[in-house]
């Protein structure tokens, strides 16, 4: 063969052009070979995994299987590690050795924060306790943080450490010793069956009860508290007087909100505003938490390191950056403390904690693996966090930011251009980034707001546009400078300018809110779906490539996975309140009695709350039934004594569902055929949803759901079920 012949052989275009499945195969190779400093992200991925996996278990686990398992599977990874193992082999085994680890560090911290509940004592009893803090009001009045020193009717070793009460009038502040007539309960439970676990929270909070103040808040003699309590309540002290300041200076409506975003004292908002910031998707600003903590760190850092470099002799001998990085570490730390380090402020903290010590050790500050790292120790620190809601949108958001700043285009540096061409160059390009931005953050976030809050803020994107530029450069910073310079008495005109941008946000809030349409109720999906949502934003997020959009069918799943048919009725904890379903509505049987759990329940199952019509109910103090079965199937008893015969049969007459809150020893012979839930049944299930099938019913109670864990109350085994 000649040299033409070779040539010809060698260029022919058909003799190297590689097969549609060879190319698919290549294509593949290279996704994955890009993932070779990606793979170890899906370590914190599969360490929350496994505290999600603790924390949806019926049953507690003891310790020691799980710390075995744990040392057992780090050693095998280990192992496999020295041995030259290739990634096919070692990634499984981190997976499984940090989804162990997840497990074993959940249970660890559930043993050390193991402490006292209190019990739901038969009658109201006196309590001498410190005034902690002031919380967030109630539906019923003020509310306060007290640990308390002495409970009547409790022993020592079963007083819990801290309780969350409800007091008539102006709270009592911070450091003072009171004493109180309440009734006092264990932390509320769910309020129905799959909701949100108010218990469980208060558990790893360390709060071991409510307490409802039945008479006026009383001055009490205590012996001196311990020095870590004299320590909080001082601390405390200051940050409520603080508050104070700044309410007086702005006034209640205005210093309410700036109070709020400074200290998380939530005293002076007033429902109304509260509902304006929640339905415009703008209450995420009120609590404390990553956004809050990165324009302080950062206004701190850009602040000090633009006077270092304004300092030329100081600018030549010092590093700018790093002294900038360590001042806006400090600010943050600051910031914490003064915020009363709420669980998502102390999540946050850690976050940009890391960011500015990656600056300190000459890192990039703002990366994926940055936050791995940031999600690594706040789950080890507090693996509950897992299951917040809190946490779970924070790290959606923050990881869906930091995807888009890896993907985002590369803007080439302009050689010579007017100034007023650049100018709108980069005003449009900074309008483009914060759309972008609002529009991520919203979509990664939109999961978990549907599943756990059971709302969308239809113009949510369009108020936080609104008031991004105005939260993140004049009112943070100027609430900042004034809540430093105010204990001097030099804090007035920043404080009057975060007070115009307090108004100009409630402003936007108002009207966004008050558009048709503003807010959209969304059912919950099952418990399920979720983690599979979670999985697809993350996907999304960690997955360097095109095989990312993978991901975008299971982040969508909450949005389109079918709904169950919603319960033909609900009752809630207790026995005291209940609605029933008609039509898409939900009717409540006592409207404004404890509605709270009954508008959960609703936006829980996408019904909208109602109350009972006043025609066709025959209600007293103590009960109120239908007059006939079309009014409603539901009769409720919510006396602290049973009825008599009398009375119950009356009940049975009309409904097919009696509740009683009292505990029932005898039915009369008109109850036959009719499912009567006494308090026995309430005591060991708690909230209950019912299904009608045919000519039965079919209940699902919130302890089936909940389980028997460290922060669950189960009543006495031994008390008989006297219940239908």
């Amino acid at each position: 063969m000649g040299e033409g012949s070779v040539g010809e052989a060698l260029i022919r275009p058909d003799a190297a052009k590689p097969t549609p499945g060879a190319r698919l195969r290549m294509w593949l190779a290279d996704q994955v070979a890009a993932q070779a400093l990606r793979w170890r992200l899906w370590g914190p991925v599969a360490f929350g995994g496994g505290c999600a996996l603790y924390f949806a278990l019926r049953f507690e686990p003891p310790f020691w299987p799980l710390g075995l398992a744990t040392v057992a599977a780090f050693a095998v990874w280990g192992l496999a590690k020295a041995r030259g193992r290739t990634r096919r082999v070692t990634w499984p085994l981190l997976m499984i050795a940090c989804l162990a680890g997840g497990l074993a560090a959940a249970k660890a911290r559930t043993v050390f924060v193991a402490a006292p509940i209190a019990p739901a004592l038969g009658e109201p009893t006196v309590i001498e306790a410190w005034v902690v803090d002031v919380d967030s009001p109630g539906q019923r009045g003020a509310r306060v943080v007290i640990a308390p020193v002495w409970i009547r009717g409790l022993a020592p070793d079963e007083t819990p450490v801290r309780l969350r009460a409800t007091v008539r009038g102006e709270p009592p502040e911070p450091g003072q010793a009171i004493r109180l007539f309440a009734i006092l309960n264990p932390p509320p439970a769910p309020a129905s069956p799959g909701a949100y676990d108010f218990g469980r929270n208060a558990f790893f909070q360390g709060m071991g009860g409510v307490a409802f103040a039945l008479g006026e808040t009383r001055q009490a003699d205590l012996p001196r508290p311990p020095w870590r309590l004299r320590l909080e309540m001082a601390v405390n002290g200051a940050r409520y007087a603080l508050a104070q300041r700044i309410v007086t200076r702005l006034g209640q409506r205005t210093g309410g909100i700036a109070a709020a975003m400074t200290t998380s004292h939530e005293t002076w908002i007033s429902q109304a505003d509260m509902d304006v910031m929640r339905d415009s998707g703008l209450a995420h600003i009120l609590s404390v938490s990553g956004l809050h903590m990165a324009i302080v760190g950062g206004f701190v850092f850009f602040a000090v390191r633009l006077g270092v470099a304004a300092w030329p002799w100081l600018a030549l001998r010092v590093p700018g950056k790093k002294i900038a990085a360590l001042a806006g570490l400090v600010a943050v730390g600051v910031y914490l403390v003064v915020s009363g380090a709420p669980p998502p402020a102390e999540r946050a903290a850690i976050t940009a904690s890391i960011a500015f010590l990656a600056i300190l050790l000459d890192r990039q500050a703002v990366t994926m693996h940055g936050l791995a790292v940031a999600a690594f120790v706040v789950l080890a620190i507090q693996p509950e966090a897992v299951v917040t809601p809190g946490f779970q949108m924070s790290f959606a958001a923050t990881a869906a930011l930091v995807a888009l700043v890896e993907a985002w285009p590369k803007r080439p540096r302009e050689i010579s251009a007017p100034w007023p061409i650049l100018a709108i160059q980069r005003f449009a390009g900074w309008i483009t980034a914060a759309v972008a931005a609002s529009l991520v953050a919203g979509m990664a976030t939109g999961p978990f707001s549907m599943q756990h809050f059971n709302r969308t803020a239809v113009y949510g994107l369009l108020a936080n546009l609104g008031t991004s530029p105005v939260a993140d450069f004049i009112l943070m910073p100027a609430l900042a400078l004034g809540a430093a310079l105010e204990p001097l008495g030099l804090g007035g005109p920043f404080l009057a300018v975060a007070g115009w941008g307090v108004d100009l946000m409630l402003a936007i809030g108002s009207w966004t809110a008050g558009l048709p349409g503003a807010v959209r109720t969304i059912p919950s999906a099952p418990d399920f779906v979720l983690p599979i949502a979670f999985i697809g934003v993350l996907f999304i997020c960690l997955w360097h490539g095109r095989l990312r959009w993978l991901g975008l069918p299971l982040a969508a799943a909450v949005l389109i996975w079918p709904r169950p048919p919603a319960p033909d009725l609900w009752i809630g904890d207790g026995g005291t309140n209940a609605a029933f379903h008609r039509q898409g509505e939900a009717v409540v049987v006592r409207p404004g009695v404890r509605e709270f759990a009954a508008d959960l329940w609703s936006r829980r199952r996408g019904l909208a709350l109602i109350g009972r019509d006043v025609d066709g109910w025959t209600c007293d103090r103590f009960s109120c039934r239908p007059q006939s079965p079309a009014a409603g199937p539901i009769a409720l008893w919510w006396g602290r004594r049973a009825p008599d015969l009398e009375r119950l049969a009356a009940l049975c007459e009309t409904a097919e569902v009696i509740g009683v809150r009292a505990v029932v020893s005898d039915v009369p012979a008109s109850c036959a055929g009719r499912l009567v839930l006494d308090g026995v049944d309430f005591a060991r299930g708690g909230a209950v949803e019912l299904w009608r099938d045919d000519d039965r019913w079919h209940a699902v109670w919130t302890t089936d759901v909940r389980g028997n864990r460290p922060w669950t109350r189960q009543p006495d085994p031994d008390v008989s079920d006297s219940g239908a």
